[in-house]
């Protein structure tokens, strides 16, 4: 029998019969009490390991709902090219051909999280990537995910050419020549990569095929960036064969690093039927929960559906995965086999379609449903307000507004500022959520929870200052209702007698803090399964 004590703390416990507390008891794994400090050490019992939390904040372990667990172990073996490491055409050639001298002829190069919106120059070209290796094929993946820029042997490895037709869901950008220049949108990412799966015109694939050895031993690697940050549960939200094979090996050999969810892609579907599977399924260390689709592209990207199209000129109308027929029989087929439906949904056109899906998800669905909407970028009021009818879950990522507010003032004018509207959803009574889509942005739920509560740019400009939540909020976003989110509030997501033990000890008092210096806190100590995972230096 195994107990943990912890003291000297300012607990928030999330659990609204029970709100604050100085000290919890843990033992074998479950929460105990949190109150008192001699309520908690008595519970404990004799011979509980103590920690003196020198009154430090402490929470329910942070739950991400949407964050790309693999895809962001692979980030961070690959070359970093997020902003402002890389800030132009030239450091990213720089750093692509500095990776090149240490990479034998003929291996793939890899580099995540481009933000080619910010490059002084624009968009790169294959010709410029071709500047930094003819050796390599190479791909650098834009920040959104959803869009690629590969170099010339890249092209001629995948056999593609000049007479390439777009396929649904994507396309190949050219010049005014009608040359490709390298760049990809959305689904023509599937005619590129040495791809693991094929998953048609459903999301962009970034389902690379590489050694599972290499993939067991990056995500046994991000072990540290998660716990050290405080996450303990995180759902990927686009989970394929690949995903799921290696999670579960992971799981089989005592390496995965923290409770994973995930939701299969919605190409999928037909097998997943045949199979007779649906969610939720698993243990509380590996989980599916819902099935994830997708309406639009990416709002980074600038291929996200609205009604009036968007950008400094206007020429951005955004894209379609599926027309919207298609998606509203997806979900709803998806929905009469018992699966949570996720929608991935950026601009207001596409948010229509996909509450038309959810509309008609809602007849066959059972009376809890709790369907998701995945970034819900750009609900109009009206929109907004039909979420309830549905039981509709928003999931948003405010590290966005910080990461490209900038970018999204300059293309979408005053639309920028009720982006994201979380205030107006909770005043709505729905139970809105917080993630941070890692890899896209980063994975610390501190910097998630700053950028909700401060909604300004990087460049400190004021992006819909009025849909900013409180701290509590926040916190309350990314744990309980995060839980909620997965259907397994009843066990996660805040300190109640019974619930599992995962608890961080944040490294300050985070009450007394601005949201600028939120973005300083990290984990002081991290308790996984009731056993501590993470201690400070």
């Amino acid at each position: 029998m195994t107990s943990l004590l912890i003291h000297n703390a300012r607990v928030l416990t999330m659990d609204e019969t029970n709100p604050e507390a100085d000290a919890v008891a843990v033992r074998d794994g479950r929460i105990l009490l949190a109150g008192s400090t001699e309520q908690a050490r008595a519970a404990a019992g004799p011979g509980a390991t103590e920690v003196d939390a020198g009154g430090r904040t402490l929470v329910p372990g942070f739950i991400d709902p949407h964050n790309h667990l693999l895809s962001t172990a692979e980030s961070l073996a690959a070359v970093d090219a997020r902003y402002p490491r890389v800030s132009s055409v030239a450091d990213l050639v720089e750093a692509i051909a500095a990776e090149a001298e240490r990479t034998p002829a003929g291996q793939w190069i890899r580099a995540f999280s481009m933000d080619d919106a910010k490059y002084p120059e624009g968009r790169p070209t294959r010709r410029a990537l071709d500047e930094a290796t003819s050796e390599h094929p190479v791909i650098v993946y834009h920040v959104s995910g959803h869009q690629a820029v590969v170099n010339s042997m890249s092209l001629a490895w995948s056999g593609v050419g000049e007479d390439v037709t777009d396929p649904e869901g994507g396309s190949f950008v050219r010049d005014e020549g009608g040359r490709l220049t390298g760049m990809v949108l959305d689904s023509a990412m599937e005619l590129l990569l040495p791809l693991a799966v094929d998953i048609g015109c459903h999301g962009p694939n970034f389902h690379t095929d590489l050694p599972a050895e290499q993939l067991l031993g990056w995500l046994a690697d991000a072990a540290d960036p998660y716990l050290s940050a405080g996450v303990t549960t995180v759902c990927d939200p686009q989970v394929s064969a690949r995903e799921l094979r290696v999670y579960r090996a992971a799981r089989e050999a005592g390496s995965l690093p923290l409770r994973t969810f995930g939701m299969p892609l919605s190409h999928q579907l037909d097998a997943l039927t045949q199979a007779g599977l649906a969610s939720p399924f698993g243990d509380d260390w590996l989980r599916l929960t819902g099935m994830k689709f997708y309406s639009d592209g990416s709002l980074l990207g600038g291929t996200a559906r609205f009604s009036t199209p968007y950008g400094e000129r206007g020429e951005l109308a955004g894209s379609l995965y599926h027309h919207p027929d298609q998606l509203a029989d997806l979900v709803t087929r998806a929905a009469g086999e018992g699966w949570q439906v996720a929608i991935h949904t950026q601009g207001d056109e596409a948010m229509e379609h996909s509450l038309a899906a959810i509309a008609s998800a809602s007849r066959v669905s059972g009376p809890d449903a709790r369907p998701r909407l995945e970034h819900c970028g750009y609900p109009t009021p009206e929109q907004a307000k039909r979420f309830g009818d549905y039981g509709v879950i928003p999931v948003n990522q405010p590290n966005f507004l910080y990461d490209s507010g900038g970018d999204f003032l300059r293309r979408l004018g005053r639309r920028a500022h009720r982006l994201q509207p979380m205030r107006e959803e909770l005043d709505l009574g729905l139970r809105p959520v917080l993630s941070s889509d890692s890899f896209v942005s980063s994975l610390r739920p501190m910097d998630t929870v700053a950028n909700a509560v401060g909604r300004t740019t990087r460049e400190g400009k004021e992006i819909g200052t009025d849909q900013a939540v409180t701290l509590h909020e926040a916190l309350r976003a990314h744990t309980l209702d995060a839980a909620h989110a997965l259907g397994v509030e009843d066990r996660l997501g805040s300190l109640h007698p019974g619930h599992l033990a995962d608890l961080v000890v944040l490294d300050a008092d985070v009450r007394t803090l601005g949201p600028e210096r939120l973005r300083d806190v990290n984990a002081w100590l991290t308790v996984l399964d009731g056993k501590v995972v993470h201690r400070a230096a």
